[in-house]
């Protein structure tokens, strides 16, 4: 794609309904532990990112038939192949998507063949000793570039189980390694330093798997038959961020989002949000699968400032960048900091919010680990480089709906990475 800038107006409020395409997160769980279910999986409101389609095309090649369609329920369907997978006769391309490349080097670690994973030019940089680490203690063997960065080459079949505890606290890591433990003689058990997201846990659970939680540590026994099952994909709650935050500039905005993921391993990024000022309701909550899904109604205040440490930094690592984003027009600012993982993400995500919020004229502390924002400042609309991070895209076309003047965001075909549909959706919601 050449210039792919978009140009932003700045918006006088955000009104409406709007219904998100599937979460991310749950619609890779649930597309990978179809392909090694039996029977066929049928899944409504599946991710439209560019990641998800990754993961799907990597199934694809490992044998497993599977068929969507463009219409708005964006259904997949997936016929399982059982434990079994279909020795690849390319390398797996996982494109831009870490998530492809960590939670399914778990599944064909336990596969008897050679895999051969690969990533764009961004995933090729991410280092996934992470995974390298639990996969070959349980007897994978695995070759990875300098610095253990992708390609990675993995010899798979006859894992044993582990009792593997997480340096840093990773979901897709945990993922990867409750993935493989389906393939491995006897009980594998995961322990992490916190809790993090725990859709991988429910998603084996509702594919028919039994696992064992206790405090921080899940286990699983290897064998288990996985059986497909129909579901539909709660809205993706990191892609509500960008609109809530939207709604959260304007005092009288009025915004509902329907069949919004609820987890309340997710959720933090709301009662930050109520923190802060912004007024939000949820209603019809129901459990899907496990999931919690619901209606949330959102409406303006007074946006007020707040801090993100500890766990909430890895509870919020996805929608930091648009809290940033949005802080400066808060009464009292945001801080940040234990949030060192941003460094290491599409972008380094510290360097990219402190230079485009420069960029907008705002006064910025860029630290180690986080950030300083002042609050009660003006921004103008400026050029902003998304330095092809889907986030930082979608965070900056937020901030600039309080911007004066127009900002042009360069490279912002970034967001299709996870939400295609994004400008134009916020186009929509934003009245002028």
């Amino acid at each position: 794609m050449h210039d792919s800038s978009i140009t932003i107006q700045p918006a006088k409020n955000i009104a409406g309904s709007v219904r998100l395409p599937g979460d991310k997160s749950i619609s890779h769980r649930y597309a990978m532990l179809a392909a090694i279910a039996d029977g066929i999986t049928r899944l409504e409101n599946f991710s439209t990112g560019m990641d998800c389609a990754s993961t799907l095309q990597c199934l694809r090649t490992l044998g497993t038939e599977w068929k969507g369609d463009d219409g708005p329920d964006n259904v997949v369907e997936i016929h399982g192949r059982g434990p079994m997978l279909e020795k690849p006769k390319l390398p797996l391309d996982c494109g831009n998507s870490g998530s492809t490349m960590r939670m399914l080097s778990g599944i064909v670690a336990g596969q008897n063949f050679i895999t051969e994973l690969v990533g764009d030019e961004s995933l090729s940089r991410r280092p996934m000793a992470r995974i390298i680490k639990p996969l070959t203690t349980m007897g994978a063997k695995i070759v990875a570039s300098e610095g253990d960065r992708p390609p990675l080459r993995i010899s798979g079949g006859n894992l044993k189980a582990v009792d593997y505890r997480l340096p840093v606290a990773s979901a897709q890591v945990k993922s990867c390694v409750l993935f493989a433990g389906l393939f491995a003689a006897g009980e594998t058990r995961v322990e992490e330093p916190m809790p993090t997201r725990d859709h991988g846990e429910l998603a084996l659970r509702a594919f028919g798997a039994e696992i064992t939680k206790r405090g921080n540590a899940t286990s699983i026994t290897g064998g288990q038959k996985l059986h497909g099952i129909q579901a539909r994909v709660p809205g993706d709650l990191s892609s509500a961020a960008f609109f809530l935050c939207a709604a959260g500039l304007f005092p009288e905005s009025n915004l509902i989002i329907d069949n919004l993921l609820m987890n309340p391993t997710r959720a933090r990024l709301l009662d930050i949000l109520i923190q802060m000022g912004v007024r939000i309701s949820v209603t019809e909550l129901q459990e899907q699968h496990g999931e919690l899904v619901g209606t949330v109604q959102v409406r303006g205040g007074e946006l007020r400032g707040t801090t993100i440490a500890g766990v909430d930094s890895a509870a919020l690592v996805d929608e930091i960048p648009v809290l940033a984003a949005v802080a400066p027009f808060s009464e009292n600012g945001l801080e940040v900091r234990d949030a060192k993982e941003l460094r290491v993400k599409e972008s380094d995500r510290i360097a990219a919010v402190a230079e485009n919020l420069r960029a907008m004229g705002a006064e910025v502390e860029e630290r180690e680990d986080g950030l300083k924002i002042p609050g009660r400042q003006n921004l103008h609309g400026a050029e902003i480089d998304s330095f092809g991070d889907h986030r930082i895209a979608m965070a900056f076309a937020v901030a600039a709906l309080r911007a004066q003047g127009e900002t042009r965001i360069v490279h912002a075909d970034a967001a299709a990475i996870s939400y295609p549909q994004f400008f134009s959706t916020l186009d929509r919601l934003a009245e002028r």
